[in-house]
């Protein structure tokens, strides 16, 4: 019979000046509550969120479907897909020249992921048709430029009166 019975030994530390029974109760109900916790996060397993590695994706008994992204547009897709709370996973496919990234996702998101890669691809457009930032400060130092060639021939100018 001693052989099937486990016993533990457990140690609380509780700080105070006096302790009554009622401190002691609390306490002990606070450690039971501790343990039920811990054990309610080890039976289940980490559901991870956002991006993530393949292996965790297939864990979550999901179908999974898959996208290709460009290299240059692979963090303007992070942004994008943390924003609209999608899980999915990158994998770089380097056996061609130049390597490619697919993006993996649960086949439950697909309306989401369209939507997110609408937007995606609407600011990709967007961006293109704007001039880029080293465009415009060349454009206002030639402006700026033309502006002190006008004010330097202007200062030169005589005013036609004599003594």
């Amino acid at each position: 019979m001693q052989d099937e019975v486990n016993t533990k030994v457990v140690a609380i530390a509780i700080r105070g000046g006096k302790i009554t029974a009622e401190i002691l109760e609390k306490a002990l109900k606070k450690f039971i509550e501790e343990i039920e916790k811990a054990q309610k996060t080890a039976s289940q397993p980490k559901t991870y969120r956002g991006k993530q590695n393949i292996k965790h994706l297939v864990e979550q008994n999901a179908a999974i479907s898959n996208i290709e992204v460009t290299d240059g547009n692979i963090k303007a897709f992070e942004r994008t897909a943390s924003k609209y709370g999608i899980d999915y996973a990158l994998k770089k496919d380097i056996s061609e020249q130049p390597p490619r990234y697919l993006v993996f996702f649960k086949g439950r998101d697909v309306d989401v992921m369209t939507q997110a890669f609408k937007e995606f691809s609407a600011r990709a457009v967007k961006q293109k048709d704007k001039p880029s930032l080293k465009q415009k400060l060349s454009r206002s130092m030639e402006q700026t430029k033309a502006q002190h060639k006008e004010r330097a021939k202007i200062k030169a100018k005589d005013r036609g009166v004599e003594l």
